[in-house]
């Protein structure tokens, strides 16, 4: 039983950690966003 509840607990904590590092105000999708927008800036600013 006892092996059962931390294993939940780990799941949980592991869940919420990559739930943070993704998500939020600085998470890696924010970047991931503000990254294509530079990229989509500089080659708007490209002239043939």
């Amino acid at each position: 039983m006892r092996s059962l509840l931390m294993t939940l607990l780990l799941i949980i904590v592991a869940i919420m950690v990559y739930s943070e590092v993704t998500g939020g105000d600085d998470g890696m999708n924010r970047q991931l966003e503000r990254s294509g927008g530079h990229m989509s800036d500089g080659i708007r600013r490209m002239s043939p």
